[in-house]
């Protein structure tokens, strides 16, 4: 998707301005915007376009708050194609804005500016062209390019549908992304996997024809701290033997959701250089059905050792999971982050727009949610309730991967997961839907990041 932030000034202003100062504001205007906007009935909401007597264009623009990440919503799409810039001196002169608030506005609208006028055209014939933000400033138009292009790569991915992202596709963006920022690439494939100790990935997958995959990436200096972030990438979710009826597989290219956040969100951390030594992981697989699926009561040892029984072979993102865990534990990271599109439960607790993440450290817990609050990227911590891991206990293995019951789900798929985590490491699993259901402003339905943001912005305050 071509940029739709550009350097430099344009001619046409975006004059942005509180919906409580509106009327202060108007009654400052000159006659004729005055009578233009009272004929029009403009209320002080939403945008409208102010009379020129140049060729230049003059858009009023008001929000009820800054408290908003999606400041600029849609405007890329719904103002006429030409170049704008924004003007924030009513922030200032009626609202006493501050410059450090400012410049964070002036941040905020041009991501979301970028993110608004994102469309998945690949697999359409015509595209339409957007309105480009000029921005003067180098260094906000970078991080703010960064961070929409990291956006768009995790909407991309999710988006794209599973018959052009298998774990071979997958392995082809993992490697781009290393070869753009100077990082190394590895992986593991099909047979690979048990002869290195990766069984629990290999049952998943084996039944495809796209040969499941552990693929590795690695940037960064090896003496600055580590984090390591694991992505769950189930290029397309059947069910396997436990199939889905049709509605619940119709969204499944989508659970690769997992690894297209830790794939964005690694462009953002690479882009950004930050001083970090990162990792990635991410598990690929299809769980598909053949004659040498995986089963139901079927009991596979881990790369950890612990012995899993099957209860449910659609609760499969947690067995690849678990065994690039244990994989990242290996090196002691400071901090492992997980994304997957893991249970529907979570889902039903918190809808579809709000991730869930399960945390076993106070202090990241605490600082994720400081993170999230600043940058405006809302999660919601939910609780590793211990007593639950009686629901994962096997009469025949050291444990079931998923629960008879469905209560408490997400909670049982954290412990799970938590099952292969070394006490001693600091780890977040992050539950997300990558999905929206309804458009929202920036947000087209489709494949979205979900706390992201959040996760950069923790990272960035930590370790910056």
């Amino acid at each position: 998707m071509r940029s739709a932030l550009i350097s430099g000034q344009a001619q046409n202003n975006i004059i942005l301005v509180l919906e409580d100062n509106y009327k202060d504001w108007l009654s400052d205007q000159h006659n004729n915007d005055q009578l233009w906007l009272e004929s029009i009935k403009f209320e002080g909401k939403g945008h409208s376009t102010l009379p020129s007597e140049n060729n230049s264009l003059k858009i009023i623009c008001c929000i009820p708050s800054l408290n908003n990440f999606f400041l600029a919503g849609d405007l890329a799409k719904q103002l006429p194609l030409h170049t704008y810039q924004i003007d924030l001196s009513a922030l200032t002169h009626y609202g006493n804005v501050d410059q450090e608030t400012l410049a964070l506005t002036h941040f905020r609208f041009a991501v979301s500016w970028g993110l608004g006028a994102y469309e998945f055209s690949q697999y359409k014939k015509t595209s339409k062209e957007k309105a480009l933000l000029a921005i003067d400033d180098e260094s906000l138009l970078s991080e703010a390019n960064n961070m929409v292009e990291s956006i768009v790569l995790t909407r991309d991915l999710i988006n794209t549908p599973a018959s052009d992202m298998m774990p071979e596709d997958l392995a082809q963006t993992m490697q781009a992304l290393a070869s753009a920022y100077e990082g190394s690439f590895s992986e593991v494939i099909g047979q690979e996997l048990l002869d290195q100790n990766y069984p629990l990935i290999h049952a998943v997958g084996r039944a495809s024809v796209h040969e499941p995959r552990l693929l590795e990436l690695v940037w960064g200096d090896e003496d600055a701290p580590a984090i390591t972030l694991v992505g769950k990438g189930i290029c397309f979710d059947s069910g396997g033997l436990n199939i889905k009826t049709g509605n619940f597989m119709r969204q499944m290219k989508k659970d690769m959701g997992g690894a297209a956040h830790v794939l964005g969100l690694a462009k953002l951390i690479m882009a950004q250089n930050l001083p970090i030594r990162l990792r990635v992981l991410v598990a690929a697989a299809e769980n598909a059905i053949s004659g040498n699926a995986f089963r139901p009561g079927d009991i596979i040892e881990s790369r950890k050792g612990l012995t899993v029984e099957i209860d449910n072979t659609d609760a499969e993102g947690r067995l690849v999971l678990c065994d690039a865990l244990d994989d990242a534990c290996s090196e002691s990271p400071e901090l492992i982050i997980d994304f997957a599109t893991l249970t529907g439960a979570c889902r039903v607790a918190l809808g579809t727009e709000l991730p869930g993440f399960f945390c076993n450290d106070e202090e990241v817990a605490a600082g994720l949610n400081e993170s999230a609050l600043d940058c405006l990227d809302p999660i919601w911590r939910l609780p590793l309730h211990q007593a639950y891991n009686d629901m994962l206990k096997s009469h025949f293995a050291d444990t079931l991967n998923s629960a008879e019951t469905g209560f408490g789900g997400a909670i049982t798929a954290a412990l799970y997961l938590e099952k292969f985590i070394s006490n001693e490491t600091p780890w977040v699993h992050f539950d997300v839907m990558a999905w929206n259901l309804r458009g929202l402003p920036s947000r087209p339905v489709g494949g979205e990041a979900l706390g992201l943001r959040a996760v950069y912005e923790y990272l960035k305050q930590r370790f910056a």
